[in-house]
């Protein structure tokens, strides 16, 4: 009889605990489980996003289409749910302003005795260059000019622009920049006229052209072009883009600052009209952002990516890449691997939304002809609705005077980038560069710049992350990426966007503090308006950045190569 009942309770699969079956146990168990779960989730607080530094703000995130740019497929838009930022979460960082900003200021006056051009000046002979590119390209192959006429001991002859290129601008230097402020700024530096003068009553014959390699240092001038220069009297450099190293000595660095910051000042319409344009951005918003887009048709084919539109993208896209015969084909994954893909507008949007920027921010889209129009901005406006262009700001009359010249409008969303609280660019063009390298010479305001290569694999991988999760990983990709003054990388970064011999450190409590006072940089804001004479003093009255903290933060150097790279001709077709 115990042996049977031994074996009856060894096979019961129903054994009790005191008079309770156990299946009922695991049975209640889950079922109180499952209440539970049911319970929480439908009376878990909301989420709700934040905007100011330790403010929170409610402003829920509208639905968006997610341009699907990874799978490579023709139908890629799909729907998804509103991102959302869990409720508590605070900004840790200043939305508006880089950390010790007020730290640094531009300084342009030369290190040492910088003698006058009037004193170096070799008579009879004139240096004429042909710049290449759009507006911004054409701003440094001016800039370099200036410096090649020093090296040379030349007098420049106000340079020629170029109007014939893919933006096929007739503009030339006098419609675009103030030309009597040109010349008179940098009287004691360059000799720099108008136009070739007579001798004995007569014009000189036509210049001698040539072309020098790029990355030309003052030795390569010195051999190349000087002895021609001599025996001539008149040379002409054409296609004069990038042809001067990007690493020279401090006082030549310095010339190139005070061209760039200084003596390049854009014609009094331009000016007044990139005011007007900022001064409706102040009205609506105290802060503000301006988006250099960059969405073009022009650099997405450049770019070789696949933006998600199948097909029909791939053959519209190729036939603009045929206008450049030497591009080679490009593998689009590995071109988005890279970090070489420009952000969709949308993707744009949830960067700056994870970065802490909320829904009622205003931003100013610098931008051309946006591929596909409406249908790409969309996701972008529903993030943001505040949405500006210079064609929402003026009317088409206040902008006939521009509409018909690429430069020109260039000319003004530079000015309105220029005054914006935060930069953002979307790609490393020359526009970029340059504004990125202003904004640090006066007073390093906040230019972001997407860590392109890393947030790749982010927008990849969103829809299996929380918003807070998408969130917190964006803004430590973007670490380094800020604007902020210590991002620059030594022996690597491009001098007009990293000019760190032009930026000083004003120290506490310091024999040079007391200096930097008697010589400010004027803001860039008196610079657009009425700009005085700038100090030219000559002498070492300010503490440079780099020779304080070590050779170190000496962050020129030499980047592009003689030979013809993609790098260059992205800069040529479409980068500016």
């Amino acid at each position: 009889m115990m042996a049977a009942f031994q074996r009856g309770r060894r096979h019961d699969p129903f054994q009790t605990i005191q008079g309770i079956s156990l299946s009922a146990i695991i049975i209640c168990s889950l079922v109180f489980l499952f209440v539970f779960n049911t319970i929480m989730s439908l009376t878990a607080p909301r989420f709700v996003d934040y905007h100011q530094l330790h403010e929170i703000q409610h402003f829920p995130l509208p639905p968006v289409l997610f341009v699907n740019s990874f799978a490579l497929r023709e139908n890629a838009i799909e729907a998804v749910d509103p991102l959302v930022v869990p409720r508590g979460r605070e900004v840790t960082h200043d939305l508006w302003r880089s950390m010790q900003s007020h730290v640094y200021f531009g300084c342009s006056n030369p290190l040492s005795k910088f003698p006058t051009a009037e004193a170096i000046n070799r008579p009879d002979t004139y240096l004429m260059i042909a710049t290449s590119g759009g507006l911004n390209q054409q701003r440094t192959g001016i800039i370099d000019a200036v410096v090649a006429a020093r090296i040379l001991k030349a007098t420049l002859v106000v340079p020629k622009l170029d109007q014939k290129s893919f933006w096929n601008d007739t503009s030339d230097f006098t419609e675009i920049f103030n030309v009597d402020w040109f010349i008179s700024s940098l009287s004691k530096d360059v000799k720099v006229v108008k136009q070739l003068p007579k001798k004995e009553g007569k014009y000189f014959a036509s210049p001698y052209t040539m072309r020098v390699p790029r990355k030309c240092d003052p030795t390569c001038y010195e051999n190349r072009v000087l002895p021609v220069l001599l025996k001539k009297h008149v040379v002409q450099l054409t296609k004069f883009d990038f042809r001067l190293a990007n690493k020279l000595d401090p006082d030549l660095q310095k010339l190139r600052c005070r061209v760039n910051y200084h003596a390049l000042k854009f014609t009094d319409p331009i000016v007044e009209m990139g005011n007007m344009l900022v001064e409706r951005m102040r009205e609506k918003s105290k802060n503000f952002i301006a988006l250099h887009l960059r969405f073009e048709p022009d650099m997405l084919a450049f770019s070789g990516c696949d933006f998600g539109g199948g097909e029909k993208e791939k053959t519209e896209l190729g036939l603009i890449r045929k206008r450049w015969k030497t591009l080679h084909d490009k593998n689009p994954e590995i071109q988005r691997k890279k970090g070489k893909c420009p952000l969709a507008p949308e993707e744009a949007g949830l960067m700056l939304r994870a970065l802490g920027y909320g829904s009622d921010v205003h931003i100013y889209v610098a931008s051309g002809e946006i591929y596909k129009g409406d249908e790409t901005l969309a996701p972008l406006k529903a993030m943001f609705p505040n949405f500006h262009s210079k064609e929402s700001l003026a009317t088409d009359e206040e902008l006939v005077r521009f509409s018909s010249f690429t430069s020109r409008l260039a000319a003004l969303d530079f000015i309105v980038c220029d005054e914006s609280d935060v930069f953002v660019t979307n790609n490393n063009g020359n526009m970029a560069r340059i504004l990125a390298g202003r904004r640090r010479y006066f007073g390093h305001k906040r230019t972001i710049r997407p860590n392109n290569k890393k947030l790749n694999s982010l927008f990849q991988n969103r829809a299996r992350m929380s918003w807070e999760a998408f969130a917190s990983k964006i803004l430590t990709v973007q670490t380094g990426f800020m604007g902020e003054p210590n991002e620059a990388s030594p022996g690597r970064d491009n001098f007009y966007e990293f000019p760190s011999t032009c930026i000083c450190q004003s120290l506490k409590n310091s024999e040079s503090e007391s200096s930097n006072r008697k010589n400010p940089v004027e803001s860039s804001a008196h610079f657009y308006e009425k700009e005085g004479e700038w100090p030219d003093v000559y002498g070492d009255e300010s503490l440079e950045f780099s020779s304080r903290l070590g050779s170190r933060f000496d962050l020129s150097s030499t980047r592009l190569e003689e030979s013809v790279t993609e790098d260059i001709f992205i800069s040529e077709c479409c980068n500016d």
